[in-house]
């Protein structure tokens, strides 16, 4: 038993609102949590769980309409709904600090990222003021930020969004807090740079004693990082445990429901998304809230709700039968699906040596006609992809793989080269010179819904649009089409007249899907579309995108941070570093034995739900801004280097089999024979 103080205690902790109809419905359902000093905590489950809303709710945080029903949050022995505002604000941001989901909206636009986080060492710690700049160097490398001087002179929006997250991180650890609440903090993290923070949060638990709530979807994440696990489902809690127990040897159905959903790298198949949906706020009846998505329910499910049971391995789980859960099959994983593609050589779309770049010109050298010596953020693009395709990109942030996306969608121009789509049309203008109908045949889905949805429209308007827009739709048809759309993405109706506020970051996302989904598209551009969604919403989104491309042959680019949902979609994969790229070919030959350097640093930094499993961090920890001007661009960082060629030369392309193609220096027989040997 723990004899230290706890540092956080939830109480009986219900949280609700008043809906129109002056209906009191809950959000959150008799909590009881503990932390303790140097502990970790995982929160999981799917969006709308109230994991986030109960995370904000230690930090004496609800956001307009909620309120407390009944119980309390502790913090240090205070509740902390029963402080003042300062008596909030000398806690928040200090003692106890939160890392958001969303890194750009916690950083102001306005200010510099360096004047952002003096301003929390100037708040929240005693260090003399001129020790200020060189501590917020300190912290900014300690989140594996490179030219720490350079990146704290500029603004959140010169950044990217792995860049945003990192310097959110490193402002909540300013004044070295007892506790970190940490929402979703890694979602907009590439695979090798999460698995870096993960392991700076871990140390600095180890290292600090620093305890963490960590509320995530992520489970490879959580694995990596949490001592015991809480499993919340509609509000309540339905199952807790050390990591092992969750993750490893699960006794709530719904907790095997989730790691079902979970995409795996050995697989290369979508994963069965759990039938059904969370009830509604105030939906749960007097039974079990899991009642109508579990097989194993019976009649006493229906009219009893289970009480939180200790096991006799010290679990908690909320289940009438839970000792029946070996009893139930295993879980069917599908077979690898088919490709889409009739004819290799119908090209839907055709990047030819593309190069883009963000420089902007000097004036004097625009009047001098000369040319920007810096490096293309992307350069010498080469991809051919055919029609119902589906190509990964994939690559560390400020890899390239939005901005490629940008220029197909019309949102930047390239500098160099060609994209044609359809063999005729030429793709380089801007969008607002493109036709109607490319503009509806090409649809981008953007990483965070935030900045493509319209904060100040309903969910119905903004579905409304395309389909009036590209089909003149109007009345009830126009009704019966935007409902059909959100019962393809699992939504309820009801969320039609919902504003994007009133969404959680998983919810928007499928708004933002439906919307893209709505102009009936040849071609999808994919720009993190599950990183915001929880793993059986994610099954579920995957599904989808599969059933529309075998219904209507649509193309699909897909960027991911998540290589495990590459693999379960792409037929091909597409590998860059710093806007070059390093490999191409069949997803099975890429995924199977990769055959570049940096290939094998991703794959190695992939997460699995398992904490006796973890990642291989076999590249430099470090992350570069812009390629060497000469040689190859991975030869920082390479494990593999050979000497002064990876300096100086560009590296050849080297063709395997089946279109499988690796630039690098080293050949390919002896390259594979170094792979080999290691796995």
């Amino acid at each position: 038993m723990n004899t230290t103080p706890p540092l956080i205690e939830v109480k009986d902790l219900s949280i609700g609102f008043d809906n129109h109809a002056g209906d009191t419905l809950p959000i959150l359902r008799n909590i009881d949590l503990t932390l303790y000093p140097g502990e970790t905590i995982g929160l999981v489950g799917e969006s709308g769980c109230g994991k986030s809303t109960l995370a904000l709710a230690m930090m004496g945080f609800l956001k307009p309409p909620l309120r407390v029903l009944n119980g309390v949050s502790l913090f240090k022995g205070q509740d902390m709904f029963s402080l003042s505002g300062s008596e909030l604000e000398s806690i928040r941001g200090g003692d106890l600090a939160l890392i958001p989901q969303n890194a750009g909206q916690s950083l102001t636009p306005t200010m510099r990222i360096g004047k952002q986080i003096i301003e929390a060492l100037r708040l929240h710690t005693y260090l003399p003021k001129e020790q200020w700049y060189a501590r917020a160097v300190e912290l900014l490398t300690q989140v594996r930020l490179p030219e720490p001087e350079i990146l704290l002179a500029r603004y959140p929006h010169e950044l990217s969004g792995g860049q945003q997250q990192r310097g959110a991180v490193a402002m909540a650890l300013a004044a070295e807090p007892d506790v970190l609440l940490l929402d979703e903090p890694t979602t907009g993290l590439d695979v090798t740079t999460q698995a870096h923070v993960l392991e700076l949060l871990r140390t600095l638990a180890l290292e600090t004693g620093t305890a963490m709530v960590y509320a995530s979807h992520d489970l490879g994440a959580i694995a990596q990082v949490c001592d015991q696990v809480v499993v919340m489902y509609a509000g309540e809690i339905v199952f807790s445990g050390t990591a092992n127990q969750v993750l490893k040897r699960p006794v709530h159905p719904y907790a095997r429901g989730l790691l079902s959903s979970i995409p795996r790298l050995k697989d290369a198949v979508v994963p069965p998304s759990m039938p059904g949906q969370p009830p509604a706020p105030g939906g749960v009846g007097k039974g079990c809230a899991f009642v109508d998505r579990c097989s194993m329910a019976e009649h006493r499910c229906y009219e009893e709700r289970p009480a939180l049971e200790v096991t006799a391995k010290s679990e908690l789980v909320r289940c009438h039968f839970y000792q029946k859960i070996d009893q139930l099959p295993p879980v069917e994983m599908p077979t690898r699906r088919e490709s889409n593609i009739a004819d290799q050589a119908d090209i839907l779309l055709n990047l030819d040596q593309v190069a883009i770049s963000y420089t902007k010109p000097r004036i004097l050298d625009q009047i001098l006609g000369k040319q920007s010596k810096a490096p293309a953020t992307v350069d010498r693009i080469d991809l051919k992809i055919a029609r119902g395709e589906t190509i990964g990109l994939v690559g560390e942030s400020g890899s390239g793989k939005s901005t490629i996306l940008r220029a197909i969608a019309g949102l930047i121009t390239p500098v160099n080269g060609t994209i044609k789509f359809d063999s005729s049309e030429n793709l380089n203008q801007i969008v607002d010179k493109r036709s109607k109908d490319v503009l509806r045949r090409i649809q981008m889905i953007f990483q965070n819904p935030d900045s493509s949805l319209n904060p100040r429209h309903t969910v119905a308007e903004i579905l409304a649009q395309p389909l009036k827009l590209y089909f003149g739709l109007q009345g009830q048809e126009l009704r019966d089409r935007t409902e059909a759309l959100l019962n393809r993405v699992r939504l309820r109706t009801d969320y039609l007249e919902r504003l994007p506020s009133q969404l959680s970051g998983g919810e928007k996302q499928r708004v933002a899907i439906a919307r893209a989904f709505a102009a009936a598209p040849d071609l999808v551009l994919c720009d993190e579309v599950t990183s915001a969604l929880d793993v059986s919403v994610q099954a579920a989104v995957l599904e989808l995108l599969t059933e529309l491309q075998g219904e209507r042959f649509t193309t699909y680019i897909f960027v991911s941070h998540d290589l495990s949902v590459v693999r379960a979609v792409a037929d091909r994969v597409a590998v860059l570093y710093l806007g070059r790229l390093c490999e191409t070919g069949p997803s099975e030959n890429v995924f199977g034995i990769p055959s570049h350097p940096y290939t094998e640093a991703l794959l190695g930094a992939v997460l699995e739900p398992d904490p006796d499993v973890r990642p291989k961090l076999v590249a430099e920890d470090i992350l570069e801004l812009s390629p060497p001007t000469t040689g190859c661009p991975f030869q920082r960082r390479c494990s593999r280097r050979i000497g002064k060629v990876c300096d100086q030369e560009v590296p050849p392309w080297q063709m395997t089999m089946d279109g499988h193609e690796i630039a690098c220096h080293i050949p390919l027989r002896e390259l594979r024979a170094l792979q080999e040997k290691k796995a």
